[in-house]
């Protein structure tokens, strides 16, 4: 394959985000506002103890963002839409020589939602890219960071409503999403899932992104969200998934070993049934940054089971209720660019 996406496990050189902009998904009060711009901080002074970060800044919060970012965070200042770096920016992958390249997928707000806007961010790929000096592999199909996920030996996990959806690719079918991705990221045997989490297809949401389901951290094994109250509507979903991805083989045809990681006990917040999943966590150079929800019982077992999971990685949890309370996690707001192999 000419292209190839290497695991999140595999050396990074940075990692990338964008700090926060006055929004709806921000916060309409002060104290809302200050909660985020302190979330999306702290996921990088976590991220900046390890490794380099580079920051994409809306000019209208350069003045905050050097108030609250430490001199280890290179600011970078670019008019945005939003700051969910995982969606908007670039997939790398290593081309055939070993050299890095950037996946510009088209990238329209998550399927247009009357919230945002794609007007800048449809064009910050390619300018990350050229920052980085990666050729652009530019792609027709509309699709997020967040919405794939791979284990570097030529598998890839997908949405049936991320990459299927009416409101992304109306005109695709699984053949050719499977054959661009194949195209752009080497990958030979896709793994569909049909949906995602249920706060996922409320308006702030993805409609289904793969990185708060399931991920690979390492080839062969499946970290799986788990929702053990039959109260949740995600209990019948995750039950669902975890069939679909018992049975499934992987690349190398083998059957995928499957590690639960149980959801926290909280089920809602003021605005219904919560998505809070241990599964959207970012692997760095010898740590891994996870989402912690405020429970002490389970943020130590989910921690116990990224430790074993991640072999050799410190495990540094980072507070992530704000984080999801505006649609996402750490893993949504971060994007890893790799080592080049050469």
């Amino acid at each position: 394959m000419p292209y190839v996406m290497p695991p999140e496990t595999a050396p990074q050189d940075r990692i990338w985000m964008a700090f926060p902009r006055e929004g709806a998904t921000l916060g309409e009060t002060l104290t809302e506002r200050e909660a985020g711009y302190a979330a999306w901080a702290a996921v990088a002074h976590a991220i900046a103890d390890h490794q380099p970060v580079s920051m994409i800044v809306d000019p209208t919060e350069t003045a905050r963002a050097r108030r609250m970012l430490s001199s280890q965070i290179d600011l970078i200042e670019r008019t945005i839409d939003d700051f969910w770096l995982r969606d908007s920016g670039p997939t790398f992958v290593h081309a055939e020589d070993g050299t890095l390249a950037a996946v510009d997928w088209v990238f329209n707000g998550w399927g247009g939602g009357d919230w945002t806007s794609a007007t800048h961010d449809r064009h910050l790929a390619q300018f990350i890219a050229g920052l980085v000096g990666a050729p652009v592999i530019s792609s027709l199909l509309v699709n997020e960071g967040g919405g794939i996920h791979v284990d570097g030996e030529g598998t890839i996990l997908l949405t049936e409503t991320v990459q299927l959806g009416p409101e992304r690719n109306p005109y695709a079918d699984a053949a050719r999403v499977e054959a661009e991705m194949s195209r752009t990221l080497g990958t030979t045997r896709a793994i569909w899932l049909p949906r995602g989490l249920a706060r996922d297809y409320e308006p702030f949401g993805t409609r289904g992104h793969v990185d708060i389901v399931a991920t690979f951290p390492s080839p062969g094994t499946v970290l799986v969200h788990a929702q053990p109250d039959a109260g949740h509507p995600d209990h019948a979903t995750m039950r669902d998934i975890r069939t679909i991805l018992a049975e499934a083989t992987d690349a190398k045809g083998r059957r995928l070993n499957l590690i639960d990681l149980p959801a926290p006990a909280t089920q809602r917040d003021a605005h219904g049934f919560v998505d809070w999943s241990y599964v959207n966590h970012l692997v760095i150079n010898g740590a891994v940054i996870a989402c912690a929800f405020g429970e002490a019982q389970a943020d130590q077992r989910a921690a116990d089971i990224l430790a074993a999971a991640y072999p050799g990685r410190r495990i540094i949890p980072v507070d992530a209720r704000e984080l999801f309370a505006r649609g996402g996690g750490v893993h949504c707001i971060t994007q890893q660019q790799p080592k080049p192999l050469k």
